[in-house]
């Protein structure tokens, strides 16, 4: 809803003309041509299609003259922020505005458009005023936060109470009240020696500086804007206590890193070690489950009591014969007594040589055939 809706002037208006005599009125509805203008005003930030207010009920129009008027957004500064929707008479957000990003530095921050109707033409300005939200924390400009080297403001130790250390200077972008900045110490290193100042961020000496004191001195201060919610910011300043340059790069070569950084530091190598030892224990308990199932496996094939059935390749001698040639390629050698003559005589086909065993006899058919073909032959020298 609007936070602002003016009076209904326009209506106003028109109920004065219609009350005079017809000259006055014809008169009143020639400045319909330029109207009245109605203003509104809204926050930032609001989401697309909230209601920045009911047009036709300010101008005292009707939505059948909207739509008849084909009322519409002329002539305007930043006019896609709205939209008027002609079937409600109303005027809604059409895309988020942001007001730092619209006008900046300037305030009030505010744009104008126009809206027109035809048949009669009647223009009608209207003016939104962005209300500034907290939507920005406060941005610190000195000092510098650099993350590799460390820089520290020297303090004397001949410093008196109330000396001038540094200043903290911090800039918020949104306006009016929530642009006020508030200056507090978080911590130090020794709370008894310095002190903020709350309004202008000055940090000076509460007290007489001695050589007692340690030459690295670190503060933490806050930095608070007056928003509702509030928003803050953290700027860390380094302070060297010694009278000499030397002296301080002494000290602060080793200074030591946030506490903060510290405790990062050792929850991310925390975890590095887990997920590194968690992967270790579970490809050792995969790698062990592998040679358990492998070897139960081995077992029980090894206690199984089926048979064994061998596999012979095809064309091979079968379990009687003892060489590994194919019958059609056995060979016979024979050799006569004269060591001067030997002939070879390749067997024929291992079909037409076959074995004959007959249990009652003592050899075999083929040895009777062999001894007889050697008989028979001319040269023998049996004969």
């Amino acid at each position: 809803m609007p936070f602002e809706n003016p009076p209904p002037l326009c209506v106003k208006w028109r109920s004065y003309c219609s009350s005079v005599w017809p000259f006055l009125f014809f008169l009143c509805s020639l400045g319909h041509t330029v109207s009245c203008q109605i203003r509104y005003t809204i926050p930032e930030e609001l989401k697309r299609g909230s209601l920045i207010g009911n047009v036709a009920q300010d101008l005292g129009l009707d939505i059948q003259r909207l739509r008849s008027g084909r009322a519409r957004i002329v002539s305007g500064q930043s006019i896609e922020y709205t939209e008027l929707q002609t079937d409600k008479g109303i005027l809604v957000v059409n895309e988020r505005i942001d007001r730092e990003q619209l006008c900046g530095d300037v305030t009030p921050c505010s744009f104008s458009f126009e809206v027109i109707l035809e048949n009669p033409m009647e223009l009608h300005p209207v003016k939104i005023l962005i209300q500034d939200q907290n939507d920005n924390p406060p941005q610190v400009l000195y000092p510098v936060q650099s993350g590799g080297s460390v820089v520290a403001e020297m303090v004397p130790r001949s410093a008196d109470v109330g000396y001038l250390v540094t200043k903290v200077v911090a800039v918020d972008v949104d306006s009016g009240q929530n642009a006020w900045l508030s200056y507090k110490l978080q911590k130090a290193t020794d709370r008894a020696l310095f002190e903020v100042g709350l309004q202008n961020g000055e940090i000076r000496t509460i007290r007489q500086v001695t050589d007692k004191d340690a030459v690295k001195q670190r503060l933490t201060v806050i930095v608070e804007d007056n928003g509702q919610p509030s928003r803050s910011a953290t700027v860390i300043v380094n302070v060297a206590v010694a009278d000499s340059f030397p002296e301080v790069l002494s000290e602060f070569t080793d200074f030591p890193h946030d506490k903060e950084y510290n405790d990062n530091l050792t929850f991310y190598l925390v975890l590095a070690l887990a997920v590194v030892s968690f992967l270790f224990i579970t490809c050792l308990v995969v790698i062990i489950s592998v040679k358990i199932y492998r070897w139960r496996q081995s077992r029980i094939l090894y206690q199984s009591n089926l048979p064994v059935i061998p596999y012979y390749p095809p064309r091979y001698s079968d379990t009687l014969g003892t060489g590994t040639l194919q019958h059609v390629y056995n060979y016979e050698v024979c050799r006569t007594t004269d060591s001067r003559k030997s002939d070879c005589k390749f067997g024929r086909a291992g079909s037409e040589n076959v074995l004959i065993m007959d249990p009652s006899s003592t050899g075999t058919m083929q040895r009777i055939q062999n001894e007889k073909s050697i008989l028979d032959e001319p040269d023998s020298p049996l004969e």
